[in-house]
């Protein structure tokens, strides 16, 4: 509730209570109903059509047992520019229309003619359209300012699509060529070397395993920057390209697989994609890695051991654990890994759906 909503229904009842004190008709029962009214109005956002019955309510047993006042409906239309601004005129109508026979019915009692009284209707009826007009044009501009928003939305998308494709535009262009070459050279040394019967440098098989392994990443970041449609149902062809790269890895799923939010499913994919790059860059020669995907009633679990090498520490983690975490906390998941204790890694997130 913002600060003008809060003070909406104390200046309604200072209003409503001077104008029966001015009259000087209302007794104990009629400023009851006035406040009663008037205090509904805390709820006439979250709640409106209660609070529209409610107000209605009030206002026809004030006219009936006080005093035929327009001013006993103020908070009834309040809470009809509420209930029209939420969808539910029909509903409005039917508050309308049951104000409007309480106020002629008020004057009648009054000892008003009865064509006297069904004018006076009518002119209350315009102050309850009134209302309604209102409750239009806000229902409009939260509609206008919603299509704003995905207007704005959609822009920002856009650019950042144009952007993710410039740059992999721009590393296909300079990173995979000049790598490609380092990469070629370095195998057409290695087989120069076997070839003469030399010994082959132990710098120069470094080299060309790791600009391999640079391929291989790089190829996997171009992937991600060309396309960010990323769902847990391509993780067998992550494990198959692992694979094909010489890692061991066995994927597992357990539950019921189901549709997951876009935002869970993108997380979790890059989660395993980036735990199985740290299985391959840390874990050591002959290492295997186990991917457990579990569907749960709350979300999703995910684990991914090594039995190879444990990295460094992990109160100091890269970028990879970093960028992790980044993307379980905007989650509300939560996510621990370090050493496990028969030997090598571990990574477990759990992200809710």
């Amino acid at each position: 509730m913002t600060r003008s909503d809060r003070a909406v229904p104390p200046v309604v009842a200072g209003a409503l209570v001077l104008n029966a004190a001015l009259t000087g008709t209302a007794g104990p029962i009629g400023y009851a109903l006035l406040l009663g009214s008037a205090a509904l109005l805390y709820f006439h956002r979250t709640s409106p059509r209660p609070v529209l019955a409610l107000a209605t309510a009030c206002a026809v047993a004030y006219m009936l047992s006080v005093e035929a006042e327009i001013v006993a409906g103020l908070p009834a239309m309040i809470a009809l520019a509420s209930v029209v601004r939420a969808g539910q005129r029909s509903f409005a109508v039917t508050a309308a229309l049951t104000l409007t026979s309480g106020m002629v019915a008020a004057y009648l009692l009054a000892g008003q003619p009865v064509v006297e009284a069904v004018k006076g209707g009518g002119l209350v009826m315009g102050w309850f359209v009134a209302a309604m007009a209102m409750g239009v044009a806000l229902l409009g501009a939260d509609e206008r300012a919603a299509e704003a928003e995905r207007t704005r939305e959609e822009a920002a998308l856009r650019r950042a699509e144009q952007e993710r494709l410039r740059i992999a535009r721009e590393l296909h262009d300079t990173l995979t060529h000049e790598i490609s070459i380092i990469k070629v050279q370095a195998g057409v040394a290695v087989h120069l070397a076997r070839k003469r019967g030399d010994a082959v440098p132990a710098a120069l098989e470094a080299i060309q395993e790791a600009s391999g392994q640079a391929m291989r990443e790089l190829r996997a970041t171009l992937e991600a920057l060309r396309d960010d449609t990323v769902a847990l149902a391509r993780l067998p062809g992550l494990v198959e390209r692992t694979k094909a790269a010489g890692q061991d890895v066995r994927l597992t799923v357990e539950g019921r697989p189901r549709p997951l939010p876009e935002p869970v499913e993108q997380a979790a994919y890059r989660i395993v994609q980036e735990a199985l790059t740290n299985v391959s860059k840390h874990a050591g020669d002959g290492a295997a890695a186990d991917v457990v995907v579990g569907y749960g009633t709350a979300g999703v679990t995910l684990k991914v051991d090594d039995n190879g090498r444990a990295p460094g520490s992990a109160s100091q983690p890269g970028v990879g654990l970093t960028g992790m975490r980044e993307r379980v906390s905007a989650l509300g998941g939560s996510l621990s890994a370090g050493p496990r204790p028969e030997g090598g890694f571990s990574v477990r997130a759990e992200l809710p759906a």
